[in-house]
């Protein structure tokens, strides 16, 4: 093996935090998980037998590259109703929504284009920004992580060619107000900027509905997904909407990467598209009120609007010292500089049972208070 085989653009790219903390908790002995970002509810019985459906009618070969006629047109039909809109919009089903960034990005960027994130972020995008070719421009929103436009504003340059929101967001489950969110959209619009909306955790709002920014712009690139909402995060399915134009290019570049979304998961996601997720989104707001409750006086928190997710401050010292101290006590949470140029929180996923969820207060507090 020579050091020169590998392409110099992955010393900018780090072994992700959170699997660091996934290798650890394969060391632990019935460690108390509040690290994993995605649903633990089972995946619903009638997508089951959907998947098991296509694989027995042999449904197992590659697709045409932009998804399955039935799923398309199912998809764009909820969209229309969800968003009216005049715009000339063109939808892609992906290799879940990680794979529509790569797509959309790899087709949008030239070396040097400049994409603004806000901070704390999804952990993949300045890795996705790296491989594109383009550079992060990451915009602080602390301490109450929520959008200053002005501040967006000021980051613009010449080379600005994107801008990337998450809402409801990953790691701090912040759902930002209709108010930003239009403001932002009417700034790309003006400045003609491409906006990228990030709304896989769309159905996981507890406080009011789910607003997007492609209200207010009709030029928005829409990234959503089926992993968290239906428990369908091994299948590998998501969706991107955006000017006909752009998804053109992403199909294009999909069919020299991807090929296609797994088939056996894109008729899953007809039937998936019918479920009843209600039931489980009551739970995590209850979760989510149980967790604030009982953290609320002895940590300095933002209570989240949505996901599934809390992204309290360390007590004392740096969140990765906070999250040794956990690990230590059987706990497993992820450091916020994992999503973060700071390394000042940590993030817990409640995603869980009451019964984990309760162990896992036990010890925050236990932490918290020696």
């Amino acid at each position: 093996m020579h050091d020169h085989w590998i392409a110099a653009r992955m010393k900018q790219i780090e072994v992700s935090g959170i699997r660091k903390v996934f290798d650890l908790a394969a060391h632990l002995k019935d460690p108390v998980n509040l690290s994993i970002g995605l649903p633990h509810f089972p995946m619903p019985a009638a997508i089951k037998d959907a998947a098991k459906g296509a694989i027995d009618a042999d449904k197992n070969a590659y697709t045409v590259t932009q998804g399955i006629p039935e799923l398309r047109a199912k998809l764009l039909a909820e969209i229309r109703k969800q968003v009216p809109t005049k715009s000339d919009r063109e939808l892609i089903v992906t290799s879940g929504t990680s794979g529509g960034l790569v797509l959309a990005l790899s087709c949008i960027l030239n070396p040097g284009d400049e994409v603004i994130f806000f901070d704390p972020y999804f952990v993949m995008y300045p890795h996705f920004i790296t491989l594109a070719g383009g550079k992060s421009v990451i915009v602080d929103t602390y301490p109450d992580f929520r959008i200053d436009v002005a501040k967006v504003e000021a980051a613009i340059t010449a080379r600005t060619k994107v801008i990337i929101v998450n809402s409801p967001a990953n790691p701090t489950g912040v759902v930002h107000q209709r108010e930003v969110l239009r403001d932002l959209a009417l700034l790309a619009r003006e400045r003609k900027i491409l906006l990228m909306s990030d709304e896989v955790y769309r159905a996981f709002c507890y406080d009011g509905p789910f607003v997007s920014p492609l209200e207010f712009n009709d030029d928005t690139l829409v990234l959503d997904g089926f992993s968290k909402a239906y428990a369908m995060t091994g299948l590998r399915l998501g969706y991107a909407h955006g000017p006909r134009r752009l998804i053109e290019e992403m199909i294009k570049m999909q069919q020299f990467t991807f090929v296609c979304a797994p088939s056996v998961a894109q008729y899953a996601g007809i039937v998936a598209l019918d479920c009843d997720i209600a039931p489980f989104v009551v739970d995590y707001k209850k979760k989510r009120d149980r967790l604030v409750a009982a953290l609320k006086d002895c940590y300095d928190l933002v209570v989240p609007g949505g996901a599934f997710y809390l992204f309290p401050q360390a007590p004392r010292g740096t969140g990765s010292e906070f999250v040794a101290a956990a690990i230590r006590n059987n706990l497993l949470i992820i450091p916020g500089g994992a999503f973060s140029k700071r390394d000042t929180h940590f993030r817990i996923s409640y995603a869980v049972n009451d019964q984990m969820l309760e162990r896992g207060i036990e010890i925050l507090l236990r932490l918290a208070r020696s």
